[in-house]
């Protein structure tokens, strides 16, 4: 089997381990850029999560700078944020603060959902003004205006001017797990990352979806889709499964509403598990792809030919961080990535 020659990119929740702490977790996630830029990855996301103890990940603007700043090539993005929580305008402008301080290297990826439970939402949101149905599309309308100064005179808007004007907005993805999200991206002319590692809905109808709807706009003229993945990678099959234990118990205490830091495999193979629970995993386990880096690959690349996809990025979301280094260590010379010369 040949392997995809795809470009690799990396989705990080900044995973908070069991004994350790938040800052910790941020800390790592910056550590981990710095490799994988080095190991020739195309771009890192990070995540808009609240109100998890599992993930640190709540503030991706201060960490895409963050993460920009400590490395020199690799594009730093959003995957993605969560536009239901914020004002559009300070999204246009947070985002061409950080087009302007680093060119041509940003990524703005929006999502639908808010990233958290109904009352950490509301507390995100009861300073604005608030819709009950899902108001995506106006917010999302709302931030191209500002960018493309279109309101038309007469309107409030009109002379409101997203800062500093001279820098562009970066190139917008829109995120997804479903096939309306798919259509949508690919109605407005954004790129779009299907979020196969966590949705239910077919990834090469989603995929394809994208594409058949897919109408050139002033920021592309062509589709591009990513598919995002969860990969454990370790040097054989049984310790890449002994380390994805920690996400069968997580998925299990998330089914239960129990929202902890990642436990330690040790603590997950000795958990009491109920027949329901090990269902629960088996369900789970079908959107994971653990293994060998040869049985990983023979895995993906079914997957990545039916999809057509244009690029993949990864999350591995474990326990111990040098395991995770190891991982995307393995993927990057798996799938062949040539490494870069960054400076010391």
């Amino acid at each position: 089997m040949a392997t995809p020659r795809i470009p690799l990119s990396v989705l990080d929740l900044s995973p908070v381990s069991a004994g350790s702490t938040g800052a910790t977790a941020l800390r790592n996630s910056i550590d981990l850029a710095k490799l994988t830029e080095r190991l020739g990855f195309n771009r890192y996301w990070v995540a808009e999560h609240h109100n998890l103890p599992s993930v640190a990940s709540s503030a991706p603007e201060i960490m895409i700078g963050q993460i920009a700043a400590a490395t020199t090539q690799i594009r730093v993005g959003s995957g993605g944020v969560m536009l239901p929580n914020h004002a559009p305008l300070m999204v246009a402008e947070r985002f061409k603060v950080l087009e302007a301080l680093f060119p041509g290297r940003i990524d703005l990826g929006l999502g639908r959902a808010p990233g958290t439970d109904p009352v950490t939402s509301y507390a995100l949101r009861r300073r604005q003004q608030t819709a009950t149905d899902d108001d995506f599309l106006e917010r999302f309308q709302e931030l191209i205006l500002f960018e493309s100064n279109a309101y038309p005179e007469g309107h409030p808007f009109r002379n409101v001017h997203a800062m500093p004007a001279d820098s562009p907005l970066p190139p917008i993805w829109l995120l997804g797990s479903s096939g309306y999200s798919a259509q949508l991206a690919g109605m407005v002319g954004a790129g779009f990352s299907f979020a196969h590692h966590f949705s239910d809905y077919d990834a090469v109808a989603a995929m394809l979806s994208y594409r058949e709807h897919f109408r050139p706009s002033q920021a592309r003229a062509k589709p591009y889709a990513m598919l995002g993945v969860a990969v454990v990678c370790a040097d054989g099959d049984a310790e890449a499964h002994r380390l994805a234990t920690t996400l069968d118990l997580n998925w299990v205490r998330r089914s239960r509403g129990e929202y902890l830091p990642l436990a330690s495999p040790e603590e997950a193979q000795n958990f009491p598990y109920t027949p329901i629970d090990l269902e629960r995993i088996r369900h789970r386990r079908a959107r994971l792809f653990a293994g060998s880096p040869d049985t990983v690959l023979a895995a993906l690349t079914p997957l990545i030919e039916a999809t057509k996809g244009d690029e993949l990025i990864v999350t591995t979301m474990i326990y111990d961080h040098a395991a995770r280094r190891h991982s995307y260590e393995l993927l990057a010379k798996a799938f062949g990535l040539e490494q870069r010369r960054t400076p010391a």
